[in-house]
């Protein structure tokens, strides 16, 4: 017996399987069954016939329905792989974008730590200069007889390298002759404080230190924007780790160099960009004094001239009289120190150009300021030659003077008062 065609096969062998499936049927009914009439022989046919089309229709629909159940499989499987790839790629972004900022982070973190391992190498250097100090001020008593003559070389030594000329590194001839102008900005703050500008940029921002003795300064972006301010709102405010002592801070180079008092006078180099100390030193000079006896809380100030960097102090050593040390601004190491004529009595501030310190002068009850004593490092002038001269009328007496070497302005505080003086220059060889 015939068995029925695979649903895998095609339309035209179904039917051609049909026909010769209704042509095996009929010769076996014949042989079988040749005493039937035709008429019944037909009706049987027909039967067959469409017996065999309606098998066909529902194999060809099976077919149909197989192979769209497997399109709707592969269409699934495609959107899934869709899906996880881009699951895949939004993860790969993420990633990458991960790894960038861990490699910027790195890379911030190498600087930082070179910058570390520089500013450590330094304190070092600092450290072994202050203890070679030390050693050379209490020296421990030796195990074996010290000859007497190379002790006396060493203290010899000593007062050579503080009465050692200076070498200048530039060629600024200039002294002050007179007071040319001054202009009254404001007032904001208390009696004493300080304003000034960074002495080493030209970039123009302002900083106010108000009071003697707080953590907190203020930024200006120009001295345009603080005149025209009302109190600090224009400002940013800068807040130290330590609070200042005094009046005698200074801004050199991006750095806030200021002193902080305690048992032992620090000097302080504050990183105004990374709002962090890089560095500090025991200001090396024993048995320290107010250096202005109008400002007795002013126990070292800080001064900017062409030369670099300054430190105006007083000690018990020297009681009646203004020292000066010039100080190197990247190690905070003292090159070199000078004993001043210029007394302390009735001095309000000071302030350096071109080498040369100018010491004012006041009274107890306020008067006209005025300088009256300068000292020369390079013994270019002389007290004796240098004119007196006298500041313009104003309310009391300068808690700060800090001299701007680019404009040669004098940056003023008085009784709350914001005040720039503009100098008269002539040439030291002309005096």
């Amino acid at each position: 017996m015939s068995q029925a065609p695979p649903l895998c096969l095609s339309k035209t062998f179904q039917w051609s399987w049909c026909l010769q499936a209704f042509a095996f049927a009929f010769t076996q009914t014949l042989s079988r069954a040749g005493a039937l009439r035709l008429s019944a022989m037909v009706g049987i046919i027909q039967f067959v016939l469409v017996l065999l089309c309606g098998l066909a229709t529902a194999q060809q629909q099976a077919l149909m329905d197989y192979l769209e159940r497997r399109l709707l499989a592969i269409e699934d499987r495609i959107s899934l792989w869709h899906e996880q790839t881009s699951r895949y790629a939004s993860e790969l972004r993420e990633f990458k974008q991960q790894m960038v900022a861990q490699l910027e982070g790195l890379d911030k973190n190498k600087e930082a730590l070179r910058s570390e391992l520089d500013s450590v190498g330094a304190r070092v250097d600092r450290v072994e200069r202050e203890m070679d100090y030390l050693e050379t001020q209490n020296g421990a008593q030796p195990c074996v007889d010290v000859d007497d003559k190379l002790v006396e070389q060493q203290v010899t030594m000593a007062k050579e390298k503080k009465k050692a000329k200076y070498a200048k590194h530039t060629d600024c001839s200039d002294m002050i002759s007179s007071i040319k102008a001054m202009k009254i900005l404001k007032r904001m703050g208390g009696s004493k404080g300080m304003w000034t500008k960074d002495m080493g940029s030209s970039l123009g921002k302002v900083y106010i230190f108000n009071s003697t003795g707080e953590d907190t300064l203020y930024e200006f972006s120009s001295v345009r924007d603080f005149s025209s301010s009302q109190g600090t709102s224009a400002a940013s405010a800068i807040q130290l780790p330590s609070a200042w002592g005094g009046m005698g801070h200074a801004v050199y180079n991006n750095h806030l160099y200021y002193i902080k008092h305690g048992e032992e006078i620090r000097l302080m180099k504050f990183d105004l960009q990374k709002s962090m100390v890089v560095d500090s030193a025991v200001f090396s000079a024993k048995d320290q004094l107010p250096v202005y006896t109008l400002n007795p809380e002013t126990y070292i100030d800080l001064a900017v001239d062409e030369e670099g960097l300054w430190a105006i102090y007083a000690t018990k050593e020297n009681e009646n009289h203004v020292s000066l040390a010039k100080v190197d601004p990247k190690t905070l190491a003292i090159e070199q120190m000078w004993d001043t004529p210029c007394q302390r009595e009735n001095a309000e501030a000071a302030f350096v150009v071109c080498g040369t310190v100018y010491v004012v002068y006041n009274s107890k009850l306020p008067s006209r300021s005025r300088i009256q004593c300068v000292f020369d490092v390079s013994d270019m002038v002389t007290n004796d030659d240098a004119p007196i001269v006298y500041f313009p009328k104003r309310y009391g007496t300068h808690s700060s003077l800090k001299y701007s070497p680019m404009e040669q302005l004098l940056y003023a505080w008085d009784d709350g008062y914001q005040i720039l003086y503009k100098l008269q220059m002539k040439k030291k060889l002309e005096v």
